[in-house]
């Protein structure tokens, strides 16, 4: 069970001196056999529905390190990158090009160069990026699937800045504009290179009916535009990702198997082998998996309430700190020695270090009474939160460390022990400086 695994490595992190001052007293762990059931669940949901050929193409934007990407890729996952550092990272682990996707609404020529010589899947976000990809494929003919981002404007969910299926999205060939599904349609019919269609409708806070229906509105859509060019150009659509995930408690909800099965009622057509798929699901494979664990240092009171100040703030918690109420995270309380705190609840807040009063993981949150040296863990943070640092007061970026439970008899207790591998190391000072111009202190100086 996932949390006992989780309680497992929460004491073993602190037994074998995973959080200490050298780690800045905060640490990232990874599930390694949660992730793989995740990769797992996704491949068997669509195997499930459908007999054409699955691309699930993790979105490396979800957790942009490259140990993760080539365990993804052992599983079977291939790569969604949107920046020449995400296809970076996924050349780095090994994912081949083959299986990668490149998505972006600002590619660059350089960029689009690159990715044709090697032979990466293309979704050109506009017409004016069809554009330049007429020229590059003129001047250099490609192996590279190519097609076109479209924006099926069904609306948004309940969080604005992941809703990517607005009426006015930045994403995409907005379709229900005067003239735009025209003007696609001709594109196609212009360009028998043109196999593939690609939409997303958006995640956190998108209801799956909504994510279907944009993904019907696009299968309409390769139905028309092969039924005009008399044979079946569009080979491939790309459905995107965006499952929600499921925050308020261990319960891994949505599935997988859910939204499968809704595809299949919502746009049957699509799943009966004629289309090959790729999809680009990024929290769902991995929020669930990761835990912060930081020790508290210090404990207060202020206007009656308690407060824990601990080692983990908005350097990690970016989106929770700045945006609450759309991105709640639970607080689990340990002890010293990392074993679940059995105390009494009582409504307190837990800060983290930096030196703003927002800067609160919870508020007026029941827990046990929080002292000193105690550990606080914050599962369902394996996407978005410790990858992707803020360096905020030039806190330094924390140490990310996968951890396997062992089974020592094989009764499935996991009384084997745990053990962990180093994926990142935490950030030194030295590093620190030196990305702040240390090595140029004279720069500005007459």
């Amino acid at each position: 069970m996932a949390s006992h695994r989780r309680d497992q490595a929460v004491r073993a992190a602190v037994e074998q001196g995973l959080l200490t001052p050298s780690s800045g007293q905060v640490v990232a762990l990874l599930d390694t056999a949660g992730i793989r059931a995740s990769a797992a669940a996704l491949v068997s949901a669509f195997a499930a529905v459908t007999d054409a050929p699955v691309l699930h193409a993790f979105a490396v934007k979800a957790c942009p390190l490259v140990p993760v990407l080539r365990l993804l890729d052992a599983c079977g996952l291939g790569a969604e990158v949107a920046s020449p550092g995400e296809l970076a990272l996924a050349r780095a682990a090994g994912v081949a090009p083959s299986r990668t996707v490149l998505d972006s609404p600002a590619k660059t020529p350089a960029e689009l160069r690159q990715a044709l010589a090697l032979g990466i899947a293309v979704n050109a976000d506009n017409l004016q990026e069809l554009a330049r990809l007429d020229a590059l494929i003129a001047s250099a003919p490609t192996a590279s699937p190519v097609g076109i981002r479209v924006n099926p404007q069904v609306g948004a969910g309940s969080i604005g800045a992941l809703s990517t299926a607005t009426a006015t999205s930045k994403f995409g060939v907005a379709l229900r504009d005067e003239g735009a599904r025209e003007a696609v349609v001709q594109a196609y019919l212009d360009r028998p290179w043109l196999t593939r269609l690609h939409t997303h409708s958006g995640s956190q806070g998108v209801p799956l009916s909504l994510m279907a229906e944009g993904v019907a509105a696009v299968y309409d859509l390769a139905e028309e535009i092969n039924a005009k060019a008399g044979r079946r150009q569009i080979d491939t659509v790309d459905i995107g990702g965006g499952l929600p995930v499921n925050f308020a408690s261990d319960e891994e909800t949505p599935t997988y198997a859910e939204y499968a099965a809704l595809l299949a009622e919502t746009a049957p057509g699509l799943l009966d082998g004629r289309y090959g798929l790729v999809t680009e699901f990024g929290r769902s494979l991995l929020a669930k998996h990761g835990t912060i664990l930081a020790r508290v240092e210090y404990t207060k009171t202020s206007g009656g309430r308690p407060i824990a100040v601990t080692h983990a703030g908005v350097q990690v918690a970016t989106r929770t700190v700045y945006d609450p109420a759309s991105w709640p995270l639970r607080v689990l309380a340990y002890d010293s020695e990392g074993r679940p705190h059995a105390g009494e609840e009582t409504v307190q807040d837990v800060a983290g270090p930096a030196c703003f009063a927002g800067d609160l993981i919870a508020t007026a949150r029941p827990l046990p009474l929080l002292r000193p040296d105690d550990v606080v863990a914050v599962p369902d943070t394996g996407a978005y939160y410790f990858a992707h640092h803020y360096a905020y007061n030039s806190l330094p970026r924390p140490a990310v460390h996968g951890f396997t439970v062992r089974d020592g008899d094989g009764d499935g207790d996991g009384d084997g022990g745990v053990s962990f591998s180093a994926v990142r190391p935490a950030q030194s000072m030295d590093e620190i400086v030196a990305e702040a111009g240390g090595g140029r202190a004279d720069a500005l100086l007459d």
